[in-house]
C-alpha cells in the first residue's frame, strides 16, 4: 500500500498542496563554501541555523541533499540549543566539485572536514556527526580518522554495514522502476510521497528540490536517462509509476521538464566501500554514539553483539522508511536531544526544559 502522511496545514481545500517550499522556512542561513586552491576550487552548498552551542554536522543519504534535514533542523533547534550545518555532498544538490563522479570514503570524508575548517578554521564549536545512509558510512569515516578534532559525538541513522551489503543486489531493480523525469516539481513530490520514497508530505515538499532540478526539454532530449542510485537500504519495492507524471514527447517541444540532479548508479565501484568494515569501524570509534534504526532487522551481528555489550546507545523508531529522518523528523529530534543532554553535549531550551530523565522516558 501508498502511505501519504499529509497533515491538513498541507491541504489546499480536500486535496493535498505538493507545492514546493523554500529552505528559509528551517535555515537561518545558505552559503557556498569555497575548498582548495584558488585556481581549481569546489564548491559546497551549505545550509545553517543557530548561533550556540555545539555543531551537529549533518551529513545527507546517497541521492538526496543537505534539505533533507530541513524539518528535522526546526525540530532538534525547538529542544536543545545548538547550531546546524547542513552540506550538499559531493555530486548531490548544488554543490559544484571538478571530480564530481569520485565519491571514495576517503574523498567525501575530507569534504566533510574541509568544509567545516572554512567555515570555523582551526578552532570549531564541539562537533557532534550525524549522518544518514551514505552520509552515516561518511560520518562513521571521518570520525574514525580523526579529520575533525573537535568531534565529541557520533550519530548514525539507518546505516548498518550487514544490511546495506545485502540490499546492493536490489538497487537496479530499483532503478529501473523510477520515473526518469517529471512534468513539474509538484509531480515530483506528489510521486515521492505516493511512492513511500519519502512518507511526510513536509519534508518532501522542502526536499525535493534538492533532488530533482528543471531543465529545457530540447536540452533533456539530448541527456542520457539519469536514474539516482537510493541508499543502500531499499525500500519495499512499491509498484508506482504513473505515466501523467512524465513529460510527454510530443507536448515537451516548448516544455521544461524536471529531471534528477545526479546519476549514482555510475558510482557502483564505491558502493562496496561506503559500508564495507562501517559496523566495526563505528564500534572502534572513541565516541558517544548513537545508532537510529527504521527496524530492529537492520542489525548485523557485529552490531548485535556492540549493542549487547552496551558500546552505543541505539533507538528503533517507529513504522518508517529508510529516510528517517524525513519520515519521523520530531521522534529523530527526540532520540538526538536525549543523546546530547545525557552527555551534556547541548543545553535543553528554556520554554521546553525538561529533565534529561523525562527526556529519555519519552523515548
Amino acid at each position: 500500500m501508498w502511505e501519504e502522511n499529509v497533515d491538513s496545514e498541507h491541504e489546499v481545500g480536500h486535496k493535498p498542496d505538493y507545492s514546493p517550499v523554500s529552505w528559509q522556512e528551517y535555515f537561518d542561513q545558505m552559503e557556498d563554501v569555497a575548498v582548495g586552491a584558488t585556481d581549481s576550487r569546489d564548491v559546497f552548498r551549505i545550509y545553517k541555523a543557530g548561533s550556540d552551542g555545539p555543531l551537529l554536522v549533518l551529513l545527507h543519504g546517497g541521492g538526496h541533499s543537505a534539505l533533507s534535514w530541513a524539518v528535522f533542523t526546526t525540530a532538534i533547534a525547538s529542544r536543545v540549543i545548538c547550531r546546524v550545518l547542513a552540506m550538499d555532498l559531493r555530486g548531490h544538490g548544488d554543490t559544484l566539485v571538478r571530480q564530481s563522479d569520485d565519491f571514495s570514503t576517503q574523498t567525501m570524508s575530507s569534504d566533510v572536514a574541509n568544509v567545516i575548517r572554512a567555515c570555523y578554521g582551526e578552532t570549531p564549536p564541539p562537533i557532534v556527526l550525524i549522518g544518514h545512509g551514505v552520509g552515516g558510512a561518511i560520518a562513521v569515516h571521518t570520525a574514525s580518522n580523526t579529520l575533525l578534532p573537535a568531534t565529541v559525538g557520533l550519530v548514525a541513522i539507518d546505516v548498518v554495514e550487514g544490511s546495506a551489503m545485502d540490499a546492493l543486489h536490489s538497487i537496479q531493480n530499483f532503478l529501473k522502476g523510477r520515473p526518469k523525469s517529471f512534468k513539474s516539481m509538484d509531480h515530483a513530490i506528489e510521486w515521492s510521497v505516493k511512492s513511500g520514497q519519502i512518507r511526510n508530505l513536509e519534508s518532501a515538499r522542502v526536499s525535493m528540490v534538492g533532488q530533482v532540478k528543471r531543465c529545457e526539454a530540447e536540452e533533456a532530449d539530448t541527456l542520457e536517462q539519469p536514474s539516482p542510485v537510493p541508499d543502500m537500504v531499499v525500500e519495499r519495492n512499491e509498484e508506482f509509476y504513473d505515466q501523467s507524471y512524465v513529460n510527454d514527447k510530443e507536448n515537451a517541444a516548448s516544455e521544461s521538464v524536471y529531471r534528477w540532479r545526479i546519476d549514482l548508479s555510475k558510482s557502483e565501484k564505491y558502493w562496496d566501500g561506503w559500508f564495507r568494515g562501517t559496523s566495526n569501524l563505528f564500534l572502534s570509534c572513541n565516541l558517544p554514539k548513537l545508532l537510529l534504526l527504521a527496524g530492529i532487522d537492520r542489525l548485523d551481528r557485529d552490531l548485535t553483539i556492540g549493542q549487547m555489550q552496551g558500546k552505543f546507545m541505539m533507538q528503533v523508531l517507529p513504522p518508517c522508511g529508510h529516510a528517517v529522518q524525513e519520515d519521523k523528523p520530531e521522534k529523530v529530534a527526540e532520540a538526538v536531544a536525549a543523546f546530547l543532554l545525557r552527555h551534556k553535549f547541548a543545553e535543553a531550551r528554556k520554554e521546553t526544559k525538561k529533565s534529561e530523565k523525562e527526556i529519555c522516558n519519552e523515548n
